[in-house]
């Protein structure tokens, strides 16, 4: 396929990062993007989107605007409505008041609302879910009161919304009166009814009052097994009220597998998926669809082969649903052939297929296979939505593809997706690894309904960028504007304190993750343990790390608490703490093999360092990583096993990299071997010509071998070459 060059817009120049470069992409790209024998990728002027002034041209227009999170647009075909001297009637006001609900636009909805003269159940339904939806718990129940006066019944979906925001509100007693109009109006069999009672219930711990609504609804979907579980905080209660259900079909046994998937209990799964098949029913493609999933999420490959094969045998490879849940096992356990494979052997291709490959090659380090991916995609008749955008952004990671991320950002804006929180949090993230702070953050002031994502992202990416105070600070912003931060948002809250030592407000924002129940989440822990050691004290690290429970603890955790040792001094107890590892319920990573080879080269313990590494292979059948051998090499160079050094790396499997030459150059400085710091040298700077650091440890080579000359040489050559050694600097906290 001939490539050509795709440019930006004239008028396109994001935040005025830098001169627009264009970008080699299909010469489909552009046909199927610019060309008019494609309207529907073309802004359409609200003045042709809603020329027929008809009921339904105006109720699909609305839908355009809400499922874009677009507020401006739907103003605009709101204004062309009254522009236009179309009167609309209820049908047509409901649409409207549905789409400022549903665009977070409120008080639109409220004025619009106020302004109808022939309200029906539909308009009472709309203005009370969507004042729950925003938030506004209040406002919600105050427009349920006002409609019962009204003469209204409510129906099953204010009902539950009103419901709902008892729950939230605490407003118990209001919620049992709630529950007694179900009754009285013969609604608390319903689904949506029901689901909101279970969980008003389970919230006030009111637990068999839960088990009796649940078994009283006809039938109960996921959104009921989730309020019962999540509510009573114990699947055994659910499972109990399961069992004694009767009259029991796929659907339900799919809803309660599906729910326990959710909560990742593969034990408990698998359990009820043969107590599925002894009771005679027989598993259909959801089931599978489920289980599958499950096993790429826990990183259960083995067991998910297992099931493949059944749902091969029983048939159903040939459902999309099936297909999809394959490629998310296959592409989160790193088997991305298999994934390719069944990806290309299937004969219908959807959106949804795209978008999981799409996230297959992202999480598996395939960025460039994902744009190919995503023009092929633009060169089908296949719609791009917002997961597609989301996942190709992930692609553009790093300086290199800048261009590639200005140009989807173009595309972006072009189809109206930007108003999209998850889209706009995928920008902000590429932004950020393109090292544009100033992007990010007009990325993020342009967002209209900030959400925990796009408030992490933006964390994030002070974050990555190094600007750790600015990130305390929009923790901050983010507590004052009512949300309550999640425990990603803490932990890169950690790792900004962590980074500029300051310990007080550590011990804060541990404080805060205590009170809100995160300290038993595996990432949030070791963020504090982190933390903690980085500020210097390694005791509260210590205490952090035994308080864990040994048997939810991960190799992760083992890592961090290895890691925080060593950089303490603490040698002994950071091989002490892998030695812990062995008889754990987990398994060391590559990152576990850094932190003790690292640790045994600081203390001195070249057999114990080596043994460690060989154990990698011999022992778990693993291949060394890039990461182990770099730390054999500075284990033999520290300790002044030169020769063993440069053996390892030029036998490694990998093309060496100046960092591993760097450490063999350190260690000829140490131990005043000219010759071997010569050759470091000259290939550290084959590799990288202004690599400051390669003149600086030759030149004192030199004058620890007293030949001043030489030294002088190189500090000339640094000169003539305007490098300059990057200076240290230390962090206070005051």
């Amino acid at each position: 396929m001939r490539a050509i060059r795709i440019c930006l817009p004239s008028n396109y120049n994001p935040f005025s990062l830098s001169t627009t470069k264009s970008l080699q992409l299909s010469s489909s790209f552009r046909a199927r993007s610019c060309s008019t024998s494609h309207p529907h990728r073309i802004p359409v002027p609200i003045s042709d989107l809603y020329a027929r002034k008809d009921q339904k041209t105006l109720s699909h227009a609305l839908t355009l605007s809400w499922r874009t999170n677009s507020s401006i647009l739907g103003s605009q075909i709101h204004a062309q409505v009254i522009k236009s001297g179309f009167s609309p009637d209820t049908y047509s006001q409901n649409n409207l008041l549905t789409m400022y609900c549903k665009c977070k636009a409120l008080d639109r909805a409220s004025n619009l609302f106020d302004e109808m003269t022939d309200k029906n159940l539909v308009s009472w339904t709309s203005m009370i879910s969507g004042s729950v939806n925003n938030n506004e718990h209040e406002m919600g129940l105050g427009l349920y009161m006002e409609m019962m006066r009204s003469g209204f019944i409510p129906n099953e979906f204010a009902l539950a919304s009103v419901l709902s925001a008892c729950a939230i509100i605490d407003q118990i007693k209001f919620g049992f009166s709630l529950h007694c109009v179900a009754l009285k109006i013969g609604l608390d069999t319903n689904q949506f009814v029901g689901s909101a009672l279970l969980w008003m219930h389970a919230k006030c711990r009111s637990i068999e009052d839960a088990e009796l609504v649940f078994e009283s609804i006809d039938e109960p979907d996921l959104a009921c097994w989730n309020a019962i579980i999540e509510g009573t905080g114990r699947k055994n209660s659910a499972l109990n009220v399961f069992y004694h259900v009767l009259d029991k079909d796929n659907s339900s046994w799919n809803t309660v597998i599906s729910g326990l998937a959710k909560e990742e209990d593969v034990s408990e799964v698998v359990n009820l998926f043969s107590s599925m098949l002894l009771a005679g029913f027989r598993p259909d493609h959801v089931t599978f669809s489920n289980i599958i999933r499950l096993c790429g999420a826990t990183d259960g490959l083995l067991l998910g082969l297992q099931f493949c094969c059944f749902a091969y045998h029983l048939g159903y490879f040939h459902y999309d649903l099936v297909i999809n849940s394959l490629i998310y096992m296959f592409s989160r356990c790193s088997l991305m052939d298999s994934a390719d494979l069944l990806f290309v052997s299937h004969p219908s291709r959807n959106i949804i297929l795209c978008n999981e490959m799409i996230a297959g090659y992202n999480l598996n380090g395939y960025g460039i296979k994902a744009l190919q991916l995503f023009c092929s995609l633009i060169e089908s008749d296949i719609e791009a939505d917002e997961f597609t955008y989301s996942n190709v952004l992930g692609a553009c990671q790093g300086i290199q593809h800048q261009d590639t991320g200005k140009q989807i950002h173009a595309r972006i804006i072009k189809l109206g997706f930007d108003s999209c929180c998850s889209v706009c949090s995928s920008m902000i993230n590429a932004y950020a690894s393109f090292g544009s702070v100033t992007s990010c953050f007009k990325i993020f002031q342009d967002i209209r309904t900030l959400d925990l994502v796009s408030w992490g992202a933006m964390i994030s990416a002070f974050l990555k960028l190094g600007f750790s105070s600015e990130a305390l600070s929009f923790l901050n912003c983010l507590r004052d504007s009512g949300e309550k931060p999640d425990d990603v948002i803490l932990s890169c809250a950690l790792n900004a304190c962590a980074n500029i030592a300051l310990l007080d407000q550590s011990t804060c924002i541990h404080a805060h993750i205590i009170k809100r129940g995160f300290g038993k989440h595996l990432c949030v822990a070791s963020a504090i343990i982190d933390a903690y050691a980085k500020c210097g004290d390694i005791a509260s690290s210590k205490k952090v790390f035994e308080n864990i429970s040994r048997d939810c603890i991960d190799a992760i955790l083992f890592n961090t608490m290895i890691t925080a040792f060593a950089h303490h001094g603490l040698i002994i107890e950071a091989i002490e703490i892998f030695e812990q590892l062995k008889y754990a319920n987990s398994y060391p990573t590559q990152a576990t093999f850094v932190a003790v080879i690292a640790a045994c080269s600081h203390l001195g313990l070249v057999d114990q360092g080596r043994f460690v590494f060989e154990s990698i292979s011999n022992v778990y059948g693993m291949s060394p990583s890039k990461d182990n051998f770099a730390c054999l090499v500075d284990l033999f160079a520290r300790n002044g096993l030169l020769e063993k050094a440069k053996d390892v790396i030029e036998s490694m499997p990998f093309e060496p990299w100046p960092s591993i030459w760097i450490s063999l150059l350190s260690g000829c400085r140490s131990y005043g071997n000219k010759e071997m710091g010569e050759l470091a040298a000259e290939r550290i700077l084959k590799l990288v010509p202004d690599n400051d650091s390669a003149y600086a440890l030759m030149a004192n080579v030199y004058a620890g071998d007293e030949k001043w000359k030489d030294a002088e040489r190189m500090r000339i050559k640094m000169e003539m070459n305007r490098i300059q050694k990057a200076c240290g600097y230390s962090i206070i906290s005051t």
